[in-house]
């Protein structure tokens, strides 16, 4: 199983969140991590912007996206703006896409929510024949009429990779796509769920097998401290109650929360939660550090003693 990490914008002003986070895909790369994970918030930075920045300080570690918002922008715009940020960065880019949830399409940006699964579909049909370039584009569907001539193409290959929660979504990423980025699937969730599902798509497809991402918070602690982590886990990364996609994946599996989802404990806890993941099939575990304390000073120094230990343990997953 490959480890990596998630990467996001802090707190603070513009020019300090910049360094905060190359200061984090600097380490990343230096401790030996296999992918950089930069999520998409709704109200932050361009996350495929953020990634081309990230790879000008790096030159081993995959970069992805965790996850682009299909309904943003045309599949066209966004092959053309994924395969230019793929060859600056020496083709490390996994570009990880999805149809995002009502609160933010909807809610936040006026778009119409209908039919996610077979927006997302069509949209695919596009994007996948715009990467497979050069040469003309031309998808009619549902959804997209495109005729376009592209002259780019990716020298290397670039995996697409689709959240998908639900059995219409991982039908769909297994016939279309290279995998699946996941957020609140536990251990049975992916082991009866999601792997078998999004596999079988994929074989009989003729796709190699799938990679399965999934993204679980990681605390270094104390066992006195592990309720609190998973307290904090909650506090500050709950979205069950406001995305039914969440819940729905929380159903299928044993965790309540995004707190159940937290791997917290010593050095040999955060391993053994780490391997059953992988005995369900996990390809790529995407680690959100999740620092506790009572100040910043805190934080910090428990950031930083959870960040050493993933290192380790990127060993021992391999």
């Amino acid at each position: 199983m490959r480890l990596g990490v998630m990467i996001g914008a802090e707190r603070g002003d513009m020019a300090r969140k910049v360094k905060k986070l190359l200061e984090d895909i600097e380490w990343a790369e230096a401790a030996g991590l296999d992918t950089a994970w930069m999520p998409q918030v709704p109200n932050d930075f361009d996350c495929l912007t953020m990634v081309s920045l990230m790879g000008s300080r790096t030159s081993r570690i995959e970069l992805g996206t965790a996850v682009v918002p299909l309904q943003a922008q045309h599949p066209i715009a966004l092959a053309r703006q994924a395969l230019s940020i793929h060859a600056g960065t020496g083709g490390r880019l996994a570009l990880g896409v999805g149809p995002s949830h009502h609160w933010i399409v909807r809610d936040m940006l006026g778009i119409p929510y209908e039919k996610p699964a077979a927006y997302t579909r069509d949209y695919l049909e596009v994007l996948n024949a715009a990467i497979a370039g050069p040469g003309d584009v031309d998808v009619e569907n549902d959804t997209f009429t495109v005729h376009n001539p592209t002259v780019l193409g990716a020298d290397q290959p670039m995996p697409v990779l689709v959240a998908a929660l639900g059995p219409v979504m991982l039908q769909i990423a297994g016939e279309l796509a290279d995998g699946t980025v996941l957020w609140m699937a536990d251990e049975r969730a992916i082991g009866e769920h999601i792997a078998p599902r999004i596999t079988k798509a994929a074989d009989n497809a003729g796709r190699q097998a799938p990679r399965i991402v999934a993204g679980i918070p990681v605390c270094l602690c104390a066992n006195s401290e592990i309720e609190a982590a998973k307290e904090r886990a909650n506090r500050i990364l709950a979205e069950a109650e406001t995305s039914p996609n969440y819940q729905r994946l929380l159903d299928r599996g044993d965790a309540r929360d995004v707190g159940d989802l937290t791997a917290a404990g010593d050095e040999e806890a955060i391993l053994a939660r780490f391997r059953q993941f992988a005995d369900a099939g996990v390809t790529d575990l995407s680690v959100r550090l999740l620092p506790i304390g009572e100040n910043r000073d805190q934080l910090i120094a428990s950031k930083y003693r959870t960040r050493e230990v993933i290192a380790e343990l990127a060993k021992a997953v391999r």
